[in-house]
């Protein structure tokens, strides 16, 4: 950061601008007390007022500054509370959103969730650890090397390296040694790095759902700026889904996403944290049980947000990209409709008024009349019809969208992968379908591929392969598809 960056934050900064609010000493307390300590994500409207109304009318006379938020002497208090609202709003402390009923809900600004965070920091610990985080720092920076790095022969020696450490370890322990264990101190060192990186995490949702809405937002600006054909609307569509998930933000987002909903996610997670709170409950280690017992569900209530909101917007973007070309067609129609009144009005007339006349002779040019030629016409050129290609699908995800599988049952597909598994340790999915014969077509052959995330220990992909799949029973019709592999 350069000074002129910072005195550019100093006098636009809302998170700045909010610690310099006059009623900032109670304000602050209110809005952490709201949702923090109750860990709410939103609050109705009607709730919030309640609760500010209540907590007005127990403060003493001269806390508030009523010309902050230009309030009345002599307002009540829900009149006032909804004002001081409509003020953080503004001063986009809160940020307000409807729900699915078309109520107002209110949630902290990612500005707001900075300032707490920064607070947090602000308190006095008794005990400031330093191994750990440097531990951190070294396995941080080992990581980044050694995943980043591109010669084979390099790798190869990095892998040897640390597999001759764990082969020492093992053999270390058969022989009788104690392992080296941490003791309560580093124990306690790492737990509060841990939880203090659980709740930075939880508070930075919000500013990666403000990232998500900036990008949404030039991809209006670009998509919606010049007139485009049907084509053109339906790619846009795509390619706004497709610059949201592939966005720097996007792909870490999403990969902190599919990790945290995998199977093999959630089962480690609820391993290893059933491990610590033994841990901590055999050495007498005093810690947050409650936060560390709900940590994950509270990862998953914000990240489920922003990735709600983050589809919502590439549909909204959809919808806003499509009704410009219906707004077109809707004009065309009007001045066709207008036309045609008219013509309706003067139907009845013998005379009609309109026409032009010109007293000099008109020269009519026809550059398109066929002119007269003794030349013999040309023979059309002969034309090779394109031949019947294969249908092949390359993502299978995205192609699944355009179709309705919910009519599918996925527990009848997948016992007849178990048969099919009975007499082979793996089987592809022709080897699946040709035991019993399609019943829903192409959309029964999508549904084989959902397993990939709900059975993802048993059903891969093939790299670079593929396999014609028959669509009927005379197999006369067929589809290209990637090579699918079910295993015991």
């Amino acid at each position: 950061m350069k000074k002129e960056d910072l005195s550019w934050l100093l006098g636009s900064s809302p998170a700045l601008q909010m610690l310099r609010l006059r009623n900032m000493h109670w304000v602050l307390p209110f809005l952490y007390g709201v949702f923090k300590e109750e860990d709410r994500f939103s609050i109705e409207e009607a709730h919030l007022i309640q609760l500010l109304a209540e907590t007005l009318s127990l403060q003493e006379d001269g806390t508030e500054d009523l010309e902050e938020a230009r309030i009345n002497f002599g307002e009540d208090e829900e009149t006032r509370s909804r004002k001081y609202i409509l003020n953080w709003v503004q001063k986009r402390i809160l940020q307000d959103l409807p729900d699915m009923e078309g109520n107002t809900r209110y949630q902290l600004s990612a500005y707001t969730e900075k300032v707490f965070q920064w607070t947090k920091t602000l308190q006095l610990r008794q005990h400031v650890g330093t191994e750990s985080r440097f531990k951190l720092l070294f396995s941080s920076l080992r990581d980044i090397v050694e995943n980043t790095e591109d010669d084979r022969t390099k790798k190869l020696e990095i892998l040897k390296n640390r597999k001759n450490e764990i082969e020492k370890e093992i053999k270390a322990i058969e022989m009788g040694i104690t392992p080296d264990r941490y003791s309560n101190a580093q124990v306690q060192e790492r737990l509060e790095l841990f939880t203090r990186l659980c709740y930075e995490l939880i508070s930075d949702f919000r500013e990666v759902e403000d990232n998500f809405k900036q990008i949404h937002r030039s991809i209006v600006e670009q998509h919606t700026k010049a007139e485009q054909h049907k084509g053109a609307i339906v790619g846009f569509a795509f390619e706004a889904y497709d610059a949201l998930r592939n966005s720097n933000q996007g792909k870490s987002f999403y990969a902190f996403w599919d990790f945290l909903v995998s199977r093999a996610g959630q089962q480690d997670w609820r391993e290893l944290t059933e491990q610590l709170m033994s841990l901590l409950l055999d050495r007498d280690i005093p810690s947050d049980q409650e936060f560390l017992q709900n940590v994950k569900s509270l990862l998953l209530q914000q990240g489920k947000n922003v990735y709600d909101a983050n589809d919502k917007m590439a549909e909204k973007l959809s919808r806003i990209i499509s009704e410009k070309e219906i707004a077109r067609h809707r004009r065309l129609r009007q001045q066709i409709n207008n036309i045609k009144e008219m013509a309706f009005d003067l139907i009845e007339e013998e005379e009609i008024g309109c026409g032009i006349v010109l007293d000099d002779g008109v020269e009519i040019r026809v550059p398109m009349d066929r002119k007269l030629t003794m030349e013999q016409k040309k023979e059309p050129a002969s034309v090779r019809q394109p031949g019947v290609a294969a249908e092949k699908i390359e993502d299978m995800e995205r192609f699944s969208r355009l179709l309705n599988t919910t009519h599918i049952n996925r527990k009848q597909l997948w016992q007849k992968v178990e048969t099919a598994l009975k007499e082979k340790k793996t089987a592809t999915l022709k080897e699946v379908l040709e035991t019993t014969a399609l019943e829903n077509g192409l959309a029964e052959v999508v549904s084989y591929y959902d397993f990939l995330r709900d059975k993802s220990t048993r059903v891969q992909i093939v790299p670079n392969t593929t396999e014609l799949i028959a669509l009927n029973r005379e197999s006369t019709r067929f589809i290209e598809v990637p090579y699918l592999l079910f295993a015991k």
